[in-house]
């Protein structure tokens, strides 16, 4: 059977927009092409930041200042 779904990649994993009519754990064979989003829809900002999958250090909300300007503006750095 072949069938063309459209899915939603979350960084992990494929979500299809629609039921797909498998068994469970059947195996099947997938080939990727990326879509334009539909007009008027925006991606969900927490997705894609979840996505990128970013490291840094763990202060780095409470520190903002010091990592993007080299200082502290609190303490006149």
């Amino acid at each position: 059977m072949v069938k063309t779904i459209d899915a939603l990649f979350d960084g992990t994993v494929f979500h299809p927009t629609e039921p797909v009519a498998l068994a469970p754990n059947t195996r099947v064979r997938m080939t990727i092409e990326t879509m334009l989003p539909a007009e008027g829809h925006t991606a969900s900002f927490l997705r894609t930041a979840r996505a990128l999958n970013l490291d840094g250090p763990p202060d780095w909300s409470a520190n903002i200042d010091e990592y993007l300007y080299g200082g502290d503006p609190a303490h006149g750095g």
